[in-house]
């Protein structure tokens, strides 16, 4: 199998900086229009009168639904143009993002959030934008797709601190008028940067070393990355989908909650730019076994004590490690499995970790209803994550599951 420093890529400087570019705005919108829910969630729930499980419900809704669209967007990256595949994507979640100003129903917020935005945000994501950058840089492949996944990072930051303001000034329907408004202005950038071949992005895919889906399979690298991003997601968006209205309940007030998310975003931009390049140095699998070790440290913290500097660090610290897995998918593939597959390969094991992090989102939900609280949440939090860190060094300790191609 080729390694990727014998991989080449045709595009210019111009045009690897135009992809960078659409690259990081595409996880901007996306990655920070998706928090939107975990910021609006407790007034929606107060002014409807729901329970946290029926917003709940449509965040599995949306994990699932964006993740079959993932491995969707995944497979047709490796065989068509990625500018039809990012537009299309931004375009539906546009839609689906826009109309939930007028939702009255929990149903509604399923129908919008959990299904139209989630396919569009599915399809507008991570994998197609690995593809492509990691085409575009294939020997800084960690440190190129960090910068864009801090898109996501930085969308959280600036998005939500933003919307925050306009929660307490306007109200909750307001914040998705707005996350709607910023999908439709990111097409045209998207239609300018993104490189518009199918034919170039089918040849390249052709003589490209690697395996596919039921090859891969047939491996135990395989079966422990699915082990690590299931738990990943799961850790992941039971926290994202909770942090505001746990914070609140602790008694902090609606502003610095959301803030508090928005926060999370500026520590996630650290810790995904730095995993990417150190990923570059010494391979994905220490960053991986890090960040579990710190959330180890954060879910432990949280489950013993939930005074309001607790709650802080708590976020900050998750936060550091939140989306860090993210750029290291496409190089775990590419280690082990080559890029011939890689949109398919990296769409299927991001589609777990989605799947895990609905199952995640909603236990949160789940636990809250019938505790009122989160702490048995916080302790199942914090067994996964040291099972996954666990998984991690048995990667480590088979580091080469190079499968070769069939002929």
């Amino acid at each position: 199998m080729r390694t990727h420093s014998a991989i080449t890529t045709s595009l210019s400087s111009t045009q690897r900086s135009l992809a960078l570019a659409a690259g990081f705005l595409v996880l901007f919108v996306g990655g920070g229009s998706r928090f939107g829910i975990g910021l609006t969630l407790k007034p929606m729930v107060d002014q409807f009168g729901w329970t946290r499980a029926d917003i709940g419900s449509a965040v599995a809704s949306f994990q699932i639904v964006s993740a079959l669209f993932m491995f969707a967007a995944g497979r047709l990256a490796d065989r068509m143009s990625l500018r039809l595949v990012l537009a299309s994507g931004i375009a539906i979640a546009a839609l689906g993002i826009g109309l939930m100003e007028y939702v009255s129903a929990p149903w509604h917020v399923v129908l919008l959030y959990g299904i139209v935005f989630a396919i569009g945000n599915g399809i507008a994501s991570i994998i197609p934008v690995g593809v492509m950058i990691t085409r575009a840089f294939p020997d800084r492949t960690g440190f190129a797709n960090g910068i864009v996944s801090a898109g996501a990072s930085t969308g959280q930051l600036v998005i939500i601190a933003i919307m925050a303001a306009v929660l307490v000034a306007v109200g909750w329907q307001t914040v998705f008028v707005w996350l709607g408004i910023l999908h439709v202005a990111a097409l045209p950038f998207v239609f300018a940067a993104v490189p518009a071949s199918k034919q170039d992005a089918v040849r390249r895919a052709a003589n490209d070393d690697g395996v596919g889906v039921r090859a891969a399979a047939g491996t135990r690298q395989f079966w422990l990355l699915l082990g690590v991003y299931a738990i990943c997601g799961f850790n992941d968006f039971f926290v994202t989908t909770h942090v505001v209205a746990f914070a609140q309940d602790r008694g902090v007030g609606a502003f610095v909650a959301g803030n508090l998310l928005a926060l999370m975003g500026l520590t996630g931009l650290v810790g995904v730019i730095a995993a990417g390049a150190w990923s570059d140095r010494s391979g994905p699998v220490r960053v991986t076994a890090w960040t579990f070790a710190a959330r180890i440290a954060a879910f432990a913290l949280i489950a013993t004590d939930q005074s309001t500097i607790s709650v802080a660090i708590f976020a900050l610290v998750f936060g550091a490690t939140f989306l860090v897995t993210g750029p290291l998918t496409v190089i775990f593939v590419r280690e082990r499995f080559g890029m011939r597959h890689l949109g398919a390969l990296t769409g299927l094991i991001t589609m777990v970790h989605h799947i895990c992090g609905g199952i995640g989102a909603y236990l949160g939900a789940a636990v809250f209803d019938a505790t009122a609280g989160y702490e048995p949440a916080f302790v199942i939090m914090l067994i996964s994550a040291i099972l996954a860190l666990g998984l991690t060094t048995l990667l480590s300790r088979n580091p080469a599951a190079q499968v070769q191609p069939a002929g």
